[in-house]
């Protein structure tokens, strides 16, 4: 099984504009993104897909490589297409690694690598709730599963609802799950994803899975215990800094 890792880095983003150069205790965060990746042992090749010639010298002048991709591409899916036919080698596995998670942990990747297998066509994360307060947060996006382990469905509210229980015990009669941003893309499904028009469901929500599970494709979701550190504004930036004294 060969996989390569992508890492998506968009120079503009609206919330923060130049988010992938910005300085973290003395690194990158697009390279400390980088290097977490490097240390999967199951992951071949790790290449940036970036729109911008800054990041794209910045990664290549410091160890890492990246690939230039067009500046617009509606998702990370479509960038990290276009960054996989620029590989090296042919691939059975892409997996989209966020470029905003400078703290993430390379036993998470390597995770979601072991449940690969040739029948899985789509693989994410999950990691379970145990805050009510993410519970009922749209901005945290709810998955359910089925028996085998694929996702059902992927909502901003919170599924399954509990119809017979008060709000305030349903954590403590269902297990509730995030979803994590994180896929991996057989390489044939990948270029099947990226022609795919926006699809009714992920129109409601604003969640692109949802093209590929009204399209019929099936996600394979992995649990996780560890949680992933996001940074999407300059106050989350400050934020992460003071915690870790960076």
């Amino acid at each position: 099984m060969k996989i390569t890792g992508i890492i998506p880095a968009r120079y503009a983003s609206t919330r923060f504009p130049g988010k992938p150069l910005v300085d973290i205790g003395g690194k990158s965060m697009v390279m400390r993104v980088f290097e977490q990746v490097s240390k999967v042992e199951k992951i071949s090749e790790v290449i940036v897909a970036t729109d911008n010639e800054d990041i794209y010298d910045h990664v290549n002048s410091n160890g890492g490589k990246a690939v230039m991709t067009r500046e617009d591409h509606p998702s990370g899916t479509d960038r990290c297409y276009e960054a996989l036919t620029k590989c090296t080698g042919d691939f059975d596995f892409a997996i989209n690694i966020q470029g905003d998670e400078p703290f993430l942990k390379p036993e998470q990747i390597s995770s979601l690598c072991d449940a690969l297998t040739p029948e899985v066509e789509i693989g994410s994360m999950m990691k379970k709730i145990k805050d009510r307060k993410d519970l009922f947060n749209p901005n945290v996006v709810k998955v359910v599963v089925s028996e085998p382990g694929n996702a059902l469905y992927f909502s901003r509210q919170t599924i399954p609802y509990q119809r017979n229980s008060k709000e305030a015990v349903w954590m403590d009669n269902y297990d509730y799950f995030k979803h994590l941003g994180i896929y991996a893309y057989r390489s044939d499904i990948l270029k099947k994803l990226a022609s795919l028009p926006e699809g009714k469901l992920e129109k409601a929500e604003s969640l692109e899975q949802l093209r590929w599970l009204e399209k019929g494709y099936s996600i394979k979701m992995v649990e996780t215990d560890i949680e992933s550190i996001g940074i999407d504004t300059p106050e989350d930036l400050e934020e992460v800094k003071k915690k870790l004294n960076l």
